[in-house]
């Protein structure tokens, strides 16, 4: 969880290729997106609407 934190956070674009699995970060984006601030949390969630529905679901 702290690498990805930082990652989604930090990371450059070589980053999140190299770091992030999707499938891992949407399983656990209910739990991240709470550990990220709410700007970097609503940028990916524009950005990657699937993962509103995921925190959604798990609420």
């Amino acid at each position: 969880m702290g690498l990805y934190r930082t990652v989604l956070a930090e990371g450059q674009h070589d980053d999140l290729a190299a770091f992030l699995n999707p499938h891992l970060l949407t399983g656990q984006w209910p739990v991240l997106r709470t550990l990220i601030s709410r700007p970097i949390r609503d940028a990916w969630e524009a950005a990657f609407p699937e993962l509103t529905t995921r925190a959604a679901t798990a609420a």
